[in-house]
Formats: structure tokens, sequence, C-alpha cells
């Protein structure tokens, strides 16, 4: 006997293939089986009319509660959201990873796996009121020490975290990123970059990005946006992908611009990754969560299997999880149960820009670890 069973939705698991009604089972924590009219459960939820996907990962969220001004509570967020695996990208640095660790992911009940930043303190001054680039100051950089702790909490962390531009790193410029490459290379991990406005510049950046490393704000607004006049992808941006670099969308809350994003999907440019880039500020607007970003690809004409990929098995293989990302029979028995809301629905990029859609995406149900967890 399975220990639960979704009857009857609609499964879409990109990374299988998978778009049409059936069943899906659990047990022992896993997937057991997906497939029409499965048998007995101790656990059955009806949910035809909803839709069945893998476990939602937001690539890009800032979870470390309480340890930074920017972090928001784990477990409220995902259970919003409709998220199994919350990767936070860089909160924490060397100096309190040990703290995270103890005081918010060990006791969270939703999976979190962090990026360690470059910076030994993290993202320390972030809010309304105070707002100081960690890398700002090279004597908060400190190599060697950043890579004795991606070894330290090797079972955690995915990958490094850097954040350059006028407010991240200020006069130091590249220095930062090419000290997070040496650190990411050495411990054999992807390097996430956050980009916001010059310097340093785009095509500084991009040419230094290897196969597996991570740009996050992919479609910025200018400054440093993607786009060339006229509406063409950057050279240096599809060499780029051409490369293998994995290209993020980290809305937050001055990441996203509609503009770009029609020109790059205009140019069959599509992100890797949808993420949210959730923290104390963008949480209020206009990121909110992972599900009002995804809607406003929806609403871009983005298919709705594609946006799921973007969210399940894409992230999951950006940061080298092999255990999530799709209901394939074995694996992690993580599933969000989703519904599109008809209506209309006004989804506002981060300058002010506004879309009314006519369909919005919302959570349903979550199962967490084989078990019915939220809903």
């Amino acid at each position: 006997m399975f220990d639960l069973v979704l009857k009857g939705g609609r499964v879409i698991d990109p990374a299988q293939g998978l778009d049409a009604r059936l069943d899906v089972a659990f047990a022992d924590g896993k997937v057991a089986e997906v497939g029409p009219d499965l048998g007995a459960a101790k656990d059955t939820r009806d949910v035809g009319g909803l839709i069945v996907v893998p476990g939602l990962i937001d690539l890009h969220t800032h979870v470390y509660w309480g340890g930074t001004a920017l972090g928001v509570d784990p477990d409220a967020y995902a259970k919003s959201s409709g998220l199994t695996t919350l990767i936070d990208a860089g909160s924490a640095g060397p100096g309190n990873m040990n703290g995270f660790r103890k005081h918010v992911i060990q006791p969270a009940e939703v999976r979190i796996l962090p990026f360690l930043n470059i910076s030994f303190a993290g993202i320390f001054a972030f809010s309304r009121e105070v707002m100081v680039g960690e890398c700002r100051d090279l004597a908060l950089l400190n190599p060697r020490v950043c890579l004795a702790a991606a070894k330290e909490h090797a079972d955690l962390v995915v990958g490094i975290k850097v954040r350059v531009g006028s407010t991240a790193s200020g006069d130091s410029g590249i220095a930062p990123m090419e000290m997070a490459l040496e650190v990411a290379e050495h411990a054999g991990l992807p390097l996430m970059t956050h980009l916001d406005a010059p310097p340093p510049y785009r095509s500084d950046v991009m040419p230094r990005m290897r196969n597996g490393d991570i740009l996050t704000h992919c479609f910025r607004p200018f400054p440093n946006t993607p786009v060339a006049p006229g509406g063409a992808v950057r050279e240096d941006v599809l060499a780029a992908r051409e490369r293998g670099v994995i290209f993020d969308i980290g809305h937050g809350g001055g990441s996203f611009g509609y503009e770009t994003a029609m020109a790059m999907l205009k140019n069959s440019f599509l992100p890797d990754v949808i993420s949210s880039d959730v923290h104390a500020i963008s949480i209020d607007g206009p990121a909110y969560d992972l599900l009002t970003t995804m809607s406003k690809f929806l609403a871009l004409g983005v298919p709705l299997p594609e946006v799921i990929r973007a969210t399940t098995i894409n992230p999951a293989c950006s940061v080298r999880l092999e255990d999530r990302g799709t209901l394939r029979p074995g694996l992690l028995g993580d599933a969000t149960v989703l519904t599109l809301e008809q209506g209309r629905f006004a989804l506002t990029d981060v300058l002010g820009e506004t879309l009314q859609a006519e369909q919005k995406l919302a959570c349903r149900g979550i199962v967490l670890g084989g078990r019915w967890w939220h809903g």
C-alpha cells in the first residue's frame, strides 16, 4: 500500500516529457509510481482539475531569517508559494554559515541549500534604511577562509555567490568576482554572479563565466541589460550561453524588467531558471514570490510546461541535485499541486510597468518527503 496517492491531476513533468491526467503515488518518502488508476493508499487526495508538478525549486531566495536583515521565514514562504526546496543565494558567508545551519536550515521543515557568499559576513546590511554592499571592502573577502568553509559545509553548500556592481562592490569593481571564481574552481562548485548597475560592466563579467556558472538577474533593465540597442541579444551573452552559462531570472526588487524580457523572448532566448530573489523587501512587491514570477512569464507567452521546466528540473540540474526536480520513481517524494486562477491580475515589474494577466498560478497543496505537508 502506498503512503499517499494524488489522484486524477494533470501531471506536468518536463524532465520525463509528461503532460497527462495521471495519478502520483508516494511511499517511504520517495516517488513510488506515476500512472493511471493507481492502487490503495493510507492517504488519497483527489486533485482532479488541478496541476501536479515536481516539487518547485526556487533557485534564488534569502531565508537566513533573524541572522540577516534581508531574510524571510523559510517555511512560511515555502507554504505560500508551493516550494519544496529553497536555494539561498549567499545570505551567509564563512563567518556566519554555522549560525545559518544551526538556527535556520536544521530546524526548517522545507529543504534549504545555500550558496556560500565570498564575503566573510555574507549580506550583512540590506534594508530600506541601510544598504552596504558586502563586497565594497576587500578586507571582508578572504578566498582561503571561504574555501575552507565551503569544504566544511560541503554537505549543504551548492555553490559560491558573489555580488558585483556599483551597489554591491562599489570601488572594488570586478575583483570580488575574480576571488569568488578562484574559490569556486578549487571547490569544484558553480559560481552564481549578481550584477547590478555598473561598474563593473556586463562586458567585463560575461567572458569570465564558465560552463555551469550562473548569471542571476539575467533579464535586468538598463543599465547592464543583456539587450543591445535595436533589440538584439548582446554577443557576449550569446557566447556565454554557448559556453554553458546558466541564465537565472532572480526577479527581486530591482532586477526584472518587461522591456528586457520581451526583447529576450522575441529572440527566443528563454531563461534557464525562473526564480524570485525573495527577500525582506521584495516579498512585499514587486516579486512577491515564485508563483507570481512564474505567472509573469505565462503572461509574456511562455508555455506552462516551459515555466515548470524552469522551476523544477532546470534549477535542480544547475546546482547538481540529482534526487529532485522530477517525479521519477525512487527520487525524493516532493510535489506541488497548482491551479491556474482565472481573472484580471495586475503583474508589475521593478520599473513599475504593469501587465494585465488573465491567469495566475496559485498553490493548492505541497507534498514533502512523500507526505501531504500543506494545502
